[in-house]
This record gives structure tokens, sequence and C-alpha cells, in this order.
């Protein structure tokens, strides 16, 4: 018999209000839980390709390393208590996210489940308390340069009218999180939304509490095993082993490898790749692929096909920190691709608790820059003129903290602005089919020339 569908008045009760100052807990002293070390993953092995790589990418490979020294550094000062104040405060400011074995994860389930057990049985008025992801409680953090989520949160109780329903729905993904952790399976988005329509109603407010729960528990999605539908690919000078099976990414023809979101049983082997190309069109890199671009110079390329899915931005984080090799973004000359690029480095708003694990500080912007389209001679007939939107988004990212503390990128927005004109990858082919590949990415490399 199917369940009875929630009360009209319920489904349509305002969302809670945020509460700067949620009521504190006394919290059980938390039990340390028998964990089976799992074995580190032996690095890639890194080999030599034997390919001219461009002088200006060998210099930012070595200014990458020294930064990344540097920051462990200050994390080994951090931890010694050795940082002046003024650098501790900001890390204290923003929550702090772990990735967690099953176990842990299953443990930390319990434990919110007994606190608000805990809080029925003593004030009646339980109570979830989830980091807010409002953009007002987003941070962004000018040392480790990530978008990361602050210290308020939202009080979600369950003897509230505006709440109770969300308080349910919370209870039930905790309990479907539980269940697949110790089963040792994952599940979509979608999968989770149709394990209780009647409670769910959309898979917009489904997949609102699964990143709640994650917020909550201050892990990351893959740690509660719940994942989206992976869209990209990725293809060139790298081995892999995917579930078992070991994948040359040179010999995945023109369509490449797709992109699990399994990143957790995807390892990176060898590699002698020197640098990796992110595009944000699939079309590009089907000329990437055609004209086996990595056999010319040693890299790697892979695509969101557009904003970029999780598993794609974990994964291209992934080639970065393993293989110590920078990454270059091609993205549209327009706000849009602009703002994917943002993304793909700094991370989303809205997925700000997970920047750490999916955001990539190091990625450089290579183009297609508002000055290339003068620089390499784009014909008027193919710049698209802007709409009103797309001069909205720009002012709106000149206000970032983030994007003016970079001035060649305020620089950059400025003319896209003045111009009132933006074009896509694909307008190269107005010079030729091959100038992508032939001519400006050599030319763009070899001279450094981008942000």
């Amino acid at each position: 018999m199917e369940p009875e569908p929630l009360p009209k008045v319920l489904e349509e009760a305002p969302k809670e209000e945020p509460v700067k100052k949620p009521k504190k807990r006394a919290k059980k002293k938390k039990e340390v839980v028998p964990i089976e070390e799992t074995p580190a993953k032996p690095r890639p092995k890194k080999k030599k390709s034997g390919l001219p790589v461009p002088d200006s990418v060998k210099k930012l490979t070595r200014a990458m390393k020294r930064k990344w020294a540097e920051a462990d550094e200050r994390e080994a000062a951090l931890r010694a208590g050795e940082l002046p104040e003024e650098e501790v405060v900001p890390l204290k400011e923003t929550v702090k996210v772990v990735g967690l074995t099953s176990d842990e994860t299953k443990a930390s389930l319990m434990e919110v489940a007994q606190e608000v057990l805990n809080e029925a049985m003593t004030t009646g008025r339980p109570a979830f308390e989830i980091p807010s992801r409002s953009g007002d409680n987003i941070v962004w953090d000018e040392i480790r340069d990530l978008l990361l989520l602050g210290m308020r949160t939202i009080s979600r109780p369950y003897h509230s009218l505006a709440s109770v329903v969300d308080a349910t729905r919370t209870a039930r993904v905790m309990e479907i999180v539980y269940d697949l952790l110790k089963s040792n399976l994952h599940a979509t988005k979608r999968e989770v939304f149709y394990s209780d329509v009647n409670l769910f109603r959309e898979q917009k407010r489904s997949d609102k509490i699964i990143e709640d729960v994650a917020s909550m528990l201050h892990t990351t999605r893959d740690s509660v095993h719940i994942v989206a539908s992976a869209r990209g690919s990725a293809m060139g000078r790298v081995v892999i082993r995917d579930g078992g099976d070991t994948i040359d990414l040179t010999k995945m023809g023109t369509g490449g490898w797709a992109i699990t979101p399994f990143l957790d049983q995807v390892e990176i082997l060898e590699s002698d790749a020197e640098f990796i190309i992110m595009s944000e069109k699939d079309a590009a890199v089907m000329r990437l692929a055609e004209a086996k671009y990595w056999n010319r110079q040693p890299c790697i390329v892979l695509t969101g096909k557009g904003s970029g899915d999780i598993a794609t931005r974990a994964f291209l984080r992934t080639l970065v920190k393993e293989l110590e090799i920078p990454a270059f973004a091609l993205v549209d000359s327009d706000p849009y691709g602009h703002y994917i690029y943002s993304v793909f480095l700094r991370g989303s708003k809205r997925l700000s608790y997970e920047s750490p694990f999916i955001a990539t500080p190091e990625l450089k912007l290579l183009g297609v820059l508002s000055r290339d389209l003068d620089e390499y001679n784009i014909p008027k007939s193919v710049r698209i003129p802007m709409e009103p939107a797309d001069i909205k988004r720009i002012k709106d990212m000149l206000k970032e903290p983030f994007v003016k503390a970079n001035r060649d990128w305020v620089r950059d927005l400025q003319l896209m602005l003045k111009l009132k004109e933006k074009a896509e990858i694909q307008a190269f082919a107005s010079h030729s089919f091959e100038y992508l590949t032939d001519d400006y990415l050599p030319r763009k490399l070899e001279t450094g020339d981008w942000i």
C-alpha cells in the first residue's frame, strides 16, 4: 500500500530561517571507532615523453611546486601553533571538510542521530543544525585561494511547521546513506529521489537534502556514497586503472574515456604528460583528438562539456595534484566561459563545502581571452553582440573578491565589457579548421599568454 501523501499545508510551508547563533548542544564524547587503515595509493609513475615542452610551461610548473612547498610549511606551522593570529582567525571562520571512510561516515551519522534523539527526550525540541549555504556564508580564503563554507548554520527542527517536512526528509536521506554505506554501494541522486518519491515530491528537494547531509557531517558527497551522473571525457598521455581495468587514454579514439563518478575506484598509474588542457567545449576536444595533439606536445585533454560536473572537476584536481603538472582552461570568450573557468578554479558557492576536493586553484585561463579577438584577427562576422544578461554577468564577476585580486583577469573582463562582443572557440575555424591546433594553442603556450 502506498504511503499517504503529505498534507498540502506542510508541503507549502515556508523554509526555515537562518540562525546566526544556534543553540549549543552538550555533545557526548565521540567514541573512537576502530577502523582498518586503508593503504595509501602509490604515486603515479612519471616518465619522459621526449616531446618538446615550452619553457613557459616548465617555468609555471616550477613556480607551482614552490607554492605547494610554501603551503606545506605553513600547514606545519599551523599545526605547531606558530602562525600569527591574523592568519589563524580566517581559518577558524570556515567549516573544515574532510574525506571520510565508510566506517567514519557511519559513525558520524550515528552521532548526529543520537544527538537529535537525546534532544527529543530531554527538551522535546529536536533539530538538525546544518551549515548555511547562502551566498553571505561563503568565504573566499585568500591563502588557500578557494571558496569555502562559513560557520553560520540553520536550524531544522521537528517541532516547527515551517521545517518539519525537510527535517523528515533529512532523516530519510541519513537512513538511505547509512544503508548504502553498510552495503558498500553507491547511488545516483536520481535513485535517491525514486527511493521515496512521495516524501521528496521533486528531485531538486532530495538533491538539496543530500548536500545538506554531507555538509552537516563536514564531509564530501563521495563519502556519503551518493554521486551525480558524469558527462565529461578525457584522453591523452596517462594510464589509469578504473574498477580493476587498466586503460591507456592515448588509445581511446576521438571520444575519449568517459569520466566515471566513482572516482574512488580510479587510480592514476603512470604518465609522461607535462600539462593539461581543460576545454569547455566538446567540439574543441574533438578537434584536439582528431589531431592527436598529445603527440605534438605531452598533454592530457579533458572536457566537462559545459560548466563541468563534480566528477570532471574532481578528476582535474586529482591529475594536477598527483602528477604535479599545470592545467590550462580553454573556454569561449564570453561571460559564461569566464564563469565556467571560475567554477573549475575556486569552486561554486552551492558546493563550497567540497571546494578543497573539486576546485583547482592552479588552473590558468589560456583562452579565448577578450584580447585574443583582435590579436588573432577574429572576423567581426563571427563575433556575437552581447545581451544585457551578458553585461550583468560581467559586472557581477567584477565584484567578486577573487576576481578583483587578479589584475589581468579584471583587465580582460573590462575589455570584454568595452567591446560588448563575444566569440566561441570555434570562431578560429574562420581562419582554417587546423588553426586551433596548428597556430593558436602552440603560440599561446610558447609565449605564456594566459591569466
